[in-house]
């Protein structure tokens, strides 16, 4: 089974198992190094019952070498220093010491460990400073050799507290990457599913506006009767010409809800085309842009409006993405129009300056509320504008609702 590149095999045994491992194997080479002492010397019952408990006890204390560091290490220290002088046999005993005391220094302890290295060797070299002459057991080279060996040991486990603590600084750092990194994937996800549900709204919104307001008129010609009374008979019928005229406009009507529809739909392709694999083909619809702005005039003015293009300045080619902004910020100030304003006249007006593109969209209907002035529609349009570091008001006026958008024609999506 394969293993996640951000996930390394853990330890085959927990902590406390390998303590417990540690003991046993100290403990193993102490006994044997007591059972081998024992040849060519002799010594009391007392005295092998109290030097194989020193040495259980040395032994046994390691089990805990990671919770206490500094105490077993001291425990240790205490059962050799006590084992030694009593003991004929000299068991290995000092290797639990050993143990301990590189456990305490790479736990991060060096200060105490150091100290409890230097009283084992005062230690050492007292009990062979008072031994009778001939009878030492550790000559001078042996002590300058333990020394060595103490001080490599401590520099040692110093070292490995050293790459154990840049490893876990490492991994630190690895996993606030993969946080930071899985924080901002689920932010682009947010900011693309917003971008999106923006377009579809859109797009969706303005179509499906002009649809019901286009079928609305459409049914009303349709149901609207205008009869005549017959004198003779006192029954009423529907007069030719009208019936003609009401059918005429109704299939006008419905002539542009097929055209919206048309357009709606074609639109709805080339927005789902985003969604695209990187694989597959593009979408060949045109993208929206104010090059298209003449065709939404004209479906906004088949639903009753009398809308008007002023354009100041020179027109020229936008960038892909602010044209886009620009042609959905009129898109949707009209469906707002056709909607909720019960407008008559509109004026969209373009100014092409310097730095920047100039969007307003006048009206003159009945106004909004102030608590429908910034509904979902105005603060999408609001978004588009921040996108590109402009900005859109929306405010009533006096003879209706106006929207301004400014676009920098510097500005970045």
């Amino acid at each position: 089974m394969a293993l996640s590149p951000h996930r390394l095999p853990g330890p085959r045994l927990s902590a406390r198992a390998q303590d417990l491992s540690v003991a046993l194997a100290v403990t193993a080479v102490t006994v044997g190094g007591a059972f081998w002492g024992m040849r060519g010397a002799t010594e009391t019952f007392w005295q092998s019952l109290v030097g194989w408990l020193l040495v259980g006890i040395g032994c046994a204390a390691l089990c805990f070498r990671r919770r206490w560091p500094i105490g077993v290490a001291v425990v240790t220290l205490l059962a050799c220093t006590a084992y030694y002088p009593f003991s004929a046999y000299d068991g290995p005993v000092m290797v639990a010491f050993i143990v301990a005391l590189y456990t305490a220094a790479a736990d991060g302890r060096f200060a105490a460990a150091a100290a409890l290295g230097v009283v084992a060797m005062l230690l050492i070299v007292y009990g062979e400073a008072v031994q009778e002459p001939g009878q030492r057991k550790v000559d001078d080279m042996s002590i300058m050799m333990l020394a060595g060996w103490l001080l490599s040991l401590l520099v040692l486990a110093r070292a490995q507290r050293t790459r154990a603590a840049y490893v876990e600084e490492v991994r630190q750092r690895a996993l606030a990457a993969e946080r930071e990194q899985e924080a901002r994937a689920q932010q682009s996800a947010s900011e693309e599913r917003l971008r999106i549900a923006r377009e579809l709204h859109d797009v969706l919104g303005h179509s499906i506006s002009l649809i019901n307001v286009q079928s609305g008129a459409a049914l009303h010609r349709l149901s609207k009767r205008h009869t005549h009374k017959d004198g003779e008979t006192g029954s009423t019928r529907v007069p030719p010409e009208r019936t003609a005229a009401a059918l005429a406009t109704a299939e006008e009507a419905l002539e542009a809800v097929k055209s919206t529809s048309k357009d709606a739909l074609g639109e709805l392709r080339a927005t789902l085309g985003m969604l695209r694999r990187a694989d597959e083909s593009a979408p060949t619809a045109p993208t929206s842009g104010l090059e298209r702005l003449p065709e939404l005039l004209a479906r906004a003015r088949s639903a009753g409006l009398d809308v008007r293009l002023d354009t100041v300045g020179t027109p020229r080619p936008l960038p892909p993405p602010l044209d886009l902004a620009a042609y959905r910020i009129v898109q949707e100030s009209l469906t707002n129009v056709t909607r909720h304003a019960h407008a008559c006249v509109v004026v969209v007006t373009l100014t092409y300056a310097d730095k920047d593109l100039q969007v307003r969209i006048e009206d003159d209907g009945q106004g909004s509320p102030d608590e429908e002035a910034h509904g979902s529609g105005i603060r999408g349009m609001a978004e588009r504008a921040k996108a590109f570091g402009g900005e859109l008001t929306a405010r009533n006026t006096p003879d209706g609702f106006r929207v301004s958008a400014r676009l920098p024609l510097g500005g970045e999506l």
